[in-house]
């Protein structure tokens, strides 16, 4: 079925073939288009010495599946050589900036044994406990599904916003980004089940798990977003 505007359009540059692809249209029906171009109606242009193609692709998100499949058609050709592949600087941007709203999870199973430092750079989820004498380092949350009897400190490169949250809550310390804990025994409490640390005006402060959702509201997104 022809289509009211072409998909792909091709143009001539001082280093080869620009070919700038629609990023609204299916990639089905755009890598078809290129297919019939290169095979049919454009073939006898392409043909003859090697000639060196720039494929522009707009704000389409480029996975690594998305640039194979619009090289394919172009390695059936020997003479055609894919240069590069560009999409829009700002969708890169954009594209980069939602995955990172929600940033990976580090999920680590076992026990932090007395002597023993587990540091992560981003959020870490701890499948087991942290015993008195281990330490849990990380430049964001923290968070044991199991007993936290150790030192844990969670935002350490500064991030205020960050948590640490246990199913058992009964450390040696606990250090969020530059502020420190009250020690335990100071906390009116022997040991806390689902709780979570977190500051307040710059103080740390201790509540049920199922106030995490009300108090940090954008858990896991990063500040500016």
């Amino acid at each position: 079925m022809p289509h009211a505007k072409s998909l792909v359009n091709i143009k001539g540059i001082k280093e080869g073939l620009l070919f700038v692809l629609d990023d609204a249209a299916p990639l089905s029906e755009v890598l078809s288009e290129l297919q019939h171009k290169l095979e049919h109606t454009h073939s006898q242009f392409l043909h003859g010495p090697l000639v060196h193609i720039f494929l522009k692709t707009g704000k389409r998100p480029l996975t690594d599946e998305v640039k194979e499949s619009l090289r394919s058609p172009f390695h059936q050709r020997g003479n055609l050589l894919v240069q590069s592949i560009e999409g829009d600087p700002d969708a890169a941007a954009g594209n980069a900036a939602a995955s990172s709203a929600f940033p990976a999870v580090k999920t680590i199973s076992g026990i932090v044994r007395s002597g023993q430092t587990l540091r992560s750079e981003g959020d870490v989820l701890l499948l087991g406990d942290v015993n008195p004498g281990g330490t849990i380092i990380s430049a964001g949350n923290i968070f044991v599904l199991g007993s936290l009897r150790g030192l844990a400190h969670a935002g350490v490169d500064g991030n205020e916003d960050a948590v640490i949250a246990a199913s058992h809550l009964g450390p040696t310390q606990l250090r969020i980004a530059a502020v420190v804990s009250r020690p335990p025994d100071e906390w009116g409490f022997q040991e806390a089940f689902m709780e979570f640390a977190y500051l307040h005006e710059g103080v740390m402060e201790i509540e049920k798990m199922h106030q995490l959702h009300r108090i940090k509201p954008n858990l896991g997104q990063r500040k500016g977003e």
